[in-house]
């Protein structure tokens, strides 16, 4: 059953962001913003009809980190993909290590 109301939850978050999101430009933002924050609020909705709101809570202040180094994390590639012409490996590679390095580096200083 969760699984079932997770996808019809995720679907109607995305959905909400890519109409929100076609309305901007660049339409690339479409994708970014389709994806992440609609899977992390879905997340959070069934954290709480789970858990609790007191749980959910933990784990939004526990996912701020990690989505400031995922957008962190997305200008490295960017500007490695349209600024230096980088092979699509490399660019990956690099991004993820900047978000990996990011995100460890704020929880430490948010949560230490």
């Amino acid at each position: 059953m969760q699984i079932i109301i997770r996808f019809l939850a995720g679907g109607a978050i995305v959905s909400a962001f890519s109409l929100i999101a076609d309305l901007f430009k660049p339409k690339s933002f479409g994708g970014l913003f389709g994806g992440a924050p609609s899977v992390a609020l879905a997340t959070l909705l069934l954290t709480i009809s789970k858990d609790g709101r007191d749980y959910a809570a933990v784990e939004a202040r526990s996912m701020a980190p990690g989505a400031a180094a995922f957008v962190v994390c997305a200008c490295v590639m960017a500007r490695l993909f349209l600024r230096r012409k980088v092979r699509p490996m490399v660019a990956i590679a690099a991004s993820v290590s900047v978000w990996l390095a990011t995100a460890v580096g704020l929880w430490f200083a948010i949560f230490r």
